[in-house]
């Protein structure tokens, strides 16, 4: 059956997104470390990151939660240095892949609908769309903040489906997390496509049809 739409994940599938967090995380260290933090910036680096993996990389209060690890308190002045150096690296470093923005325009062209399905909240997601200029592509955008469940449960994938009103099989899933994205995806009875260009987590549970080192060669698979 040929495909009708494309979904997409957003984080690592159509941005570099750990890219522009590790990059943005030293900047915030060194500039609490300049500001007072007594820790070397390797340990603290070290430290953050291992706080992002047991409350999640887009948790809202993190600086907060490793200033109070790191030394037993927040204080305001160190905390405050970090997040506006955070910031302001981040909106440097936000950017989509290579080939992403031809893509999307090539996969229009076909006449395909265009969604994502993120778990990211809902207006950081949307923030990102806008800041790099791709918001107007989507047809179906899909967050956290919608359904309150994060991928592999079925009901984000679902919500996508029930959006653009077609067949799980008539849409094809393109993400970078094979157990999130690709499994939850081939449950629900979609084609998958896995973006291997921005995979960070290990091959897990059943085989994507399709692996991309490049985004564009969705181009010649729909």
């Amino acid at each position: 059956m040929a495909m009708k739409a494309v979904l997409f994940d957003l984080d690592n599938t159509l941005i570099d997104f750990m890219h522009m967090k590790k990059i943005s995380c030293e900047a915030a260290i060194s500039a609490m470390v300049d500001a007072g933090l007594k820790m070397e910036k390797q340990a603290a680096y070290d430290l953050l990151f291992e706080l992002y993996g047991v409350h999640g990389i887009e948790h809202q209060e993190i600086f907060q939660k490793f200033l109070e690890k790191a030394t037993g308190k927040v204080d305001y002045k160190i905390l405050s240095r970090g997040i506006n150096a955070y910031r302001k690296m981040q909106a440097g470093y936000l950017e989509p892949y290579p080939h992403v923005r031809s893509t999307l325009i090539c996969l229009k062209g076909k006449g395909l609908k265009l969604g994502i399905v993120s778990d990211a909240p809902k207006l950081k997601a949307w923030m990102r769309l806008t800041e790099i200029g791709l918001a107007d592509f989507f047809d179906v955008v899909v967050t956290l903040g919608d359904t309150g469940r994060r991928k592999p449960h079925a009901m984000p994938f679902r919500a996508a489906i029930r959006a653009l009103g077609m067949k799980p099989e008539e849409i094809l899933f393109v993400g970078d997390n094979p157990m999130r994205d690709i499994e939850g995806a081939m449950k629900i009875g979609m084609k998958t496509a896995l973006a291997k260009y921005g995979q960070i987590f290990p091959d897990s549970g059943g085989k994507a049809d399709y692996e991309l080192k490049d985004i564009a060669e969705l181009e010649r698979i729909v």
